[in-house]
């Protein structure tokens, strides 16, 4: 049995196949539970999420395209894995389905044990966590590991920057979680600005943390990005506050503020993404 704790929701029309796939996935060692109309899928999402949805795109009410996409507009079902199954074979309609936050895409007729992999392979990557940072959409979490572990391995001279934003949480406590997350986007959007002006063309930024900004980039250009961010960003961070709060006479007090932290190649060896994460903790 692979994982009996995994739960999956077919959402299929045909009885046969819905019938034929619970009972070669229970045996699998799955928890499967079955919806033949889109809105019955949508609803049993939204009562219980499972860990994977098997998505027919043709069904008797709404499409397996709106499914989609109501799932993925839901913040209680937006990540959960989604494997269209269809009879659909142009690369548009496959498109549109990737475009929806689609997972995965199977044709009829298929082989279940491909299917049975497919499964499996997106549950996995389910399991690592999400890649992309839902406020900035730049990567974080495995995304972040494989691409400091892939520099590693290329053997090139790097310079990994730190970026910190401080007191942001007793920012979000006076003003709100979405002004607090309008602030992360806005810095964001300035330290790819200042990569795009003083880096190499090439450079990657991420997440470390909610708070914490990775930035890697060639030697030549860590300092004068460094600089761009420090000159550009420092002096942005007191207008995300109203006027009236800046003027006023504790306004310096716990404040945003940003630290940077540098590591480079040099600093090394290093033996792997964890390493060079946990220098930054001594700098």
């Amino acid at each position: 049995m692979e994982n009996k704790h995994h739960r999956l929701l077919i959402i299929e029309d045909d009885l046969d196949v819905a019938e034929m796939l619970t009972s070669y996935f229970r045996v699998q060692g799955y928890d499967v539970q079955t919806a033949n109309w889109g809105e019955d899928g949508i609803r049993a999402c939204q009562i219980s999420p499972p860990d994977l949805v098997i998505l027919d795109i043709r069904l008797p009410d709404i499409d397996g395209y709106q499914v989609a996409e109501r799932l993925r507009t839901n913040v209680r079902t937006s990540r959960i894995p989604i494997i269209f199954l269809t009879e659909k074979r142009e690369r548009s309609d496959r498109l549109k389905g990737l475009k929806l936050g689609a997972d995965d895409y199977i044709t009829k007729p298929f082989d279940v044990q491909e299917l049975r992999l497919r499964v499996r392979n997106a549950l996995r990557r389910a399991s690592l966590g999400p890649v992309t940072n839902p406020v900035t959409e730049l990567p974080e979490g495995a995304l972040v590991d494989e691409i400091l572990q892939e520099l590693l391995d290329s053997g090139k001279e790097w310079v990994a920057l730190l970026v910190s934003v401080r007191n942001l949480d007793v920012f979000r406590e006076r003003y709100g979680f979405v002004t607090s997350d309008d602030v992360l986007r806005a810095i964001s959007r300035m330290l790819q600005n200042a990569a795009r002006d003083a880096g190499s063309g090439s450079d990657f930024i991420g997440h470390l943390s909610a708070h914490d900004f990775l930035i890697i980039t060639e030697p030549p250009h860590a300092n004068a990005i460094r600089e761009r961010i420090e000159q550009r960003l420092g002096q942005a961070l007191d207008y995300f506050y109203p006027l009236k709060d800046r003027l006023r006479e504790d306004f310096g007090e716990r404040k945003l503020a940003l630290r940077i932290k540098e590591v480079r190649s040099s600093h090394g060896p290093f033996m792997d993404a964890n390493a060079i994460k946990e220098a930054f903790q001594g700098r």
